[in-house]
């Protein structure tokens, strides 16, 4: 496993053009949304976990709609406006989804904030299922199926689930290795979940 912080040379796409950057990925950002009841409409809040290396350096916190269409444009926002972001060099999200349905377009994340993105999950989701709720009861279900379409398969990189934008296989396999420090997911999802969960319902409750 590498060492804190330790990530290699690795390819990323800026603007839409691909730059070779060689540089160790230090300072990442992890999201994960709270959990919320079923019945719940409106919005539902997502933490993010600010790490240098294997240090958390702080957290920022935006809300999204309950499958809705912004959580793109608020893990932007949430970014961009932070004092963490001019040191930013990576993004992490805990599924592609967050408040139920609400789909991240990972293009336009990666695009906008100007740095890779990956989504880490545990397992494979189901993706049959997935598009018939989205098609069948999501309002605007198609477009949503169509972001995690282009977001392309995911790969099975450092026992984990991965979709990449923005950072080769090999680059991600280095990044998420040196941040698997309890487990397989990596620590500032991990810390995003504890900390989401604990603010929602007074206490963590769900294993990270």
């Amino acid at each position: 496993m590498a060492g804190p912080g330790a990530a290699g040379q690795h390819d990323t796409w800026v603007q839409g053009h691909h730059l070779r950057v060689t540089r160790r990925i230090s300072h990442v950002a992890g999201f994960d949304d709270a959990p919320f009841p079923r019945a719940h409409r409106g919005d539902v809040l997502v933490v993010g976990t600010v790490f240098a290396g294997t240090r958390l350096e702080g957290v920022i916190s935006t809300r999204v709609r309950r499958d809705g269409i912004n959580a793109t444009e608020r893990l932007v926002r949430s970014l961009v406006e932070s004092r963490f972001f001019p040191q930013l060099q990576a993004i992490l999200l805990q599924g592609i989804a967050f408040a139920g349905f609400n789909v991240v377009d990972l293009d336009a994340l990666q695009r906008q904030a100007g740095l890779p993105v990956l989504v880490v999950a545990r397992h494979p989701p189901d993706l049959a299922a997935i598009r018939r709720a989205l098609l069948e009861h999501v309002p605007g279900g198609r477009r949503k199926w169509r972001l995690i379409e282009a977001a392309g398969p995911m790969e099975h990189i450092a026992g984990v689930q991965v979709q990449r934008q923005g950072l080769d296989p090999e680059g991600a396999r280095i990044l998420i290795e040196a941040l698997q420090i309890h487990g397989k997911l990596p620590e500032p999802l991990r810390a995003a979940h504890l900390i989401a969960g604990g603010i929602a319902a007074g206490e963590s409750r769900h294993r990270p």
